[in-house]
């Protein structure tokens, strides 16, 4: 039985979407930009983190401030960005598991931009990694180097393009009036990402800490990093690999690939939302989680 709890963090109320037993590992999932919790779930049971409570997992699926049932929602003038996601609402989310599992370290699991969250957070407070048991990301990569058509459409023109007219009008990135999204985005969030996805550095744009320097003190948790061979742009697989040799992380990369014994070479979703994902990638996420190898 799904549960809804919620954490407090600084001025927001943040929705965590609960699976599985009480007493099972916990699992932190995190979803990408212009997104919610939901990329994990679905009201009929479907998704990962279902899959995972019933396989003795505790899934904890975060909607990041304003997205998803977190409170207040987004709107114009909302002024948080991704600063405040890292340096605030990931570390109140990660204290709370831990009161409810006190002798458990955490697995952190992301989609997309929530890796990049996720370990920036970590280069941030080194300390944290001690408290986190692995890290498994889905197509989560910085900065985008590799050209295709689907790049200049939902990069160059969406993203760069639109979106900053579209924040200038409204106050706001209205992903889901525009149908780019399931959620919508505030101006900060947009325009730092813009910065990192432009091959800027890996600093902050708002406080400028320097999360590049920062991640080669991070003593990094178990990685696993998943990248579809048909993700031409969002999580393209060279992407995924500079991103992982920016953390400086030791970890796994697995191609999602006909030609590495998958039924399909995956894109940027249907790694979590497609059918086959359900039955042939979420088994080996439960197994990788439980100590084992990606065995691909």
């Amino acid at each position: 039985m799904a549960e809804s709890l919620f954490v407090e963090s600084a001025d927001a109320q943040l929705h965590l979407r609960c699976f599985g037993p009480e007493q099972g590992s916990p699992v932190l999932l995190l979803h990408g930009a212009i997104s919610n919790g939901r990329v994990f779930y679905s009201d009929s049971g479907k998704g990962l983190a279902p899959f995972l409570g019933e396989q003795g997992f505790r899934a904890y699926v975060l909607d990041l401030r304003g997205r998803g049932q977190s409170e207040p929602a987004i709107a114009a003038g909302a002024s948080h960005g991704q600063l405040e996601a890292i340096r605030d609402d990931l570390p109140a989310v990660q204290r709370f598991i831990q009161g409810r599992h006190p002798s458990l370290p955490v697995h952190w699991l992301a989609h997309s931009w929530g890796g990049v969250l996720m370990a920036s957070t970590l280069a941030r407070f080194p300390a944290l990694a001690e408290t986190v048991a692995s890290l498994v990301f889905f197509g989560s990569k910085r900065s985008i180097h590799s050209w295709s058509f689907e790049r200049l459409l939902k990069v160059e023109l969406v993203w760069n393009r639109l979106g900053p007219r579209w924040v200038a009008k409204h106050g706001y990135l209205p992903a889901r009036a525009k149908k780019i999204g399931a959620d919508d985005e505030t101006a900060s969030s947009l325009a730092d990402s813009i910065a990192w996805v432009k091959k800027g550095p890996w600093r902050d744009p708002q406080d400028g800490f320097d999360y590049g320097e920062a991640a080669a003190t991070v003593c990094w948790p178990r990685l696993w990093l998943l990248a579809g061979k048909g993700d031409k742009a969002l999580g393209n697989p060279a992407d995924v690999a500079r991103f992982q040799a920016e953390m400086g992380a030791p970890g796994e990369l697995t191609l999602l690939a006909k030609s590495t014994g998958f039924r399909r070479d995956y894109n940027h979703l249907d790694m979590l939302v497609g059918h086959d994902a359900a039955t042939e990638l979420f088994p080996l996420v439960s197994a990788w989680l439980s100590g084992q190898p990606s065995a691909r």
